[in-house]
């Protein structure tokens, strides 16, 4: 079946259209179509404490788009949601009424451990579970969530504000790298080790960089990638590295963040299957159609 859903963050806006099916008694996605859009949200929250009108037009007109792709792809059922810049917007309800208006989208703003959640959702037969625990964490523009799983059981999770464009204009305060520290040196795991799947187009670009060629990065390589990356001006990371301009900006916070959390969490690798929230929601969309379409017990007799 055909899901849609649709993630603003503060770095991007992206719209996924995906199969979602099971397999082994997990859900899966697969996804048909991705489409990016560097809306930058963050860069206003965070600077400004609101969301620009230019900003608001933009999203008012990727949405708009949105909505006519899907029109042909005629998924299942479709959900909309936006994340830490628009949590902290003080703007928020006059720009969430005004998208609602302009293209009828209700678009939900989800809090930090439900963010998180929702990103754990996400699994995939194929990736190897050496380790009792996994941690799951998804680096975006204003903040990062961590959840942990034992066996596949939900334990706990934490969403910190610490994201790329958040790191990118020193809006990081020193009390959230305490707090990470904290948490993650303070795990209730069965083991030292832990598993650890990482999400979002940071961790997939430098893993693609930098990695092992196997969806893999370890500790070591993420190292080099910061080092390497620091080398080169923003233009020079452009063209040295194929890079796009709204990737080539927050590849550096982003490798720094995830080079703490490796260290604090004694992390010694990272898989990065290329999955995120937008497959996260298609996954609850497609629990809750099959649980609504589930036929009751008498009209089987």
């Amino acid at each position: 079946m055909i899901f849609a859903t649709v993630d603003i963050g503060s770095n991007a806006g992206r719209l996924l259209i995906t199969h979602v099916y099971e397999k082994f008694g997990s859900a899966l996605t697969s996804k048909i179509a991705l489409v990016r859009v560097p809306l930058r949200l963050g860069m206003d929250v965070f600077e400004k404490g609101y969301i620009s009108d230019e900003k608001v037009e933009d999203l008012i007109r990727a949405l708009k788009a949105y909505k006519l792709i899907m029109e042909i792809y005629k998924p299942v059922s479709f959900d909309a949601c936006t994340t830490s810049a628009m949590r902290e917007a003080s703007n928020r309800k006059e720009v969430l009424d005004r998208v609602k208006k302009e293209t009828g989208i209700n678009l939900r703003v989800v809090d930090g451990t439900e963010e998180a959640k929702i990103i754990s959702k996400v699994n995939n037969i194929y990736i190897n579970r050496i380790y009792d625990d996994t941690l799951y964490v998804d680096v975006g523009g204003g903040s990062t969530e961590c959840s942990l799983f034992t066996h596949e059981k939900f334990m706990t999770s934490r969403s910190f504000n610490i994201g790329t464009i958040r790191l990118l204009y020193d809006k990081v305060h020193s009390g959230e790298w305490n707090d990470m520290e904290h948490w993650l040196t303070n795990l209730p795991t069965h083991d030292e080790k832990v598993n650890c799947i990482c999400t979002g187009g940071n961790i997939s670009a430098l893993t693609k960089l930098f990695g092992n060629g196997d969806y893999t990065i370890s500790r070591d390589q993420i190292q080099l990638a910061l080092g390497e990356l620091e080398k080169y001006s923003f233009e020079e990371r452009i063209e040295k590295f194929s890079l796009r301009p709204d990737r080539a900006d927050v590849i550096i916070p982003a490798a720094k963040i995830f080079n703490n959390i490796l260290r604090w969490g004694n992390i010694e690798t990272v898989i990065a299957p290329q999955l995120g929230l937008a497959d996260g929601l298609a996954i609850d969309l497609y629990k809750k159609y099959i649980f609504k379409n589930k036929p009751s017990p008498l009209s089987l007799q």
